[in-house]
């Protein structure tokens, strides 16, 4: 089946999703986030597109951007720079992204304003913080900075034209909402023991090994997608081998 075209944006604005392969962390340490906003950055000076908002986490990146260059040409740039490196530091080899990154245009001041809180609001949602200054990854704290009159590296310029000033920026993204973007379900990184303890408890695991293999891959299936687990970690947490886990997913694809 041919791939759909990607919708194209009448303002040139895209809220852009990369995620880690077979959903791999694509940070381990916070020197790998820095590498990735320089490797953002340095993109933005070649491709001089407009960068709005932007959000790191362990497994994938929320990006609000209005593109110069074509978007796929910049997502590429970015992504490119930041694999090689990442894949020296950690001497492995392959795809570290999907290879087809996720998209929405946006076209209305609403939706843009929508997206803007949703990406900022992401680590808040995940419960990784109480608030939101507490979060390094995020372009938050570069807005505070522009506010206060510190230089920042966002173009602040639209959203300060919303927002005139620090109390109605602050009021608006942090307003408890129910905005979901690009229909992503954002799932909690659990150790191998919670999420043990969440299958054995919701499925029945017990008798996976006597189950016939239609049966068994089926239930692995419904664990992989219900619990947006990684294969790695579901074969470890299951006791089976990976080739067993990614036969199974492959079968519903």
């Amino acid at each position: 089946m041919a791939r759909q075209a990607r919708e194209r944006s009448k303002t040139g604005i895209y809220h852009i999703m990369l995620r880690g392969i077979d959903k791999r962390d694509i940070f381990l340490e916070d020197e790998d986030r820095r590498k990735f906003i320089k490797c953002l950055l340095k993109a933005k000076e070649v491709g001089k597109f407009e960068i709005y908002a932007y959000c790191l986490m362990d497994n994938h990146v929320h990006l609000l951007m209005k593109e110069g260059e074509d978007i796929g040409k910049t997502i590429k740039r970015i992504t490119v720079s930041y694999v090689i490196w990442h894949n020296n530091k950690y001497e492995r080899t392959g795809h570290l992204f999907q290879n087809r990154f996720r998209s929405e245009s946006v076209e209305r001041e609403t939706y843009f304003l929508t997206v803007f809180r949703y990406i900022h609001q992401n680590p808040l949602k995940a419960g990784l913080i109480n608030k939101l200054d507490d979060y390094q990854w995020s372009s938050y704290r570069q807005y505070l900075h522009s506010y206060k009159g510190i230089e920042s590296y966002i173009d602040d310029e639209l959203i300060r034209s919303y927002y005139p000033n620090v109390k109605e920026f602050f009021s608006y993204v942090n307003t408890d909402n129910n905005d979901e973007c690009l229909d992503y379900r954002q799932v909690p990184n659990y150790n191998d023991k919670t999420f043990r303890d969440i299958i054995v408890k919701h499925y029945n695991v017990d008798e996976l090994f006597d189950l016939p293999k239609k049966e068994r891959n089926k239930l692995i299936r419904k664990i992989y997608f219900d619990l947006g687990i990684s294969i790695r970690q579901l074969s470890r947490v299951l006791g089976v081998g990976k080739a067993i886990v990614e036969r199974a997913i492959k079968e519903d694809r």
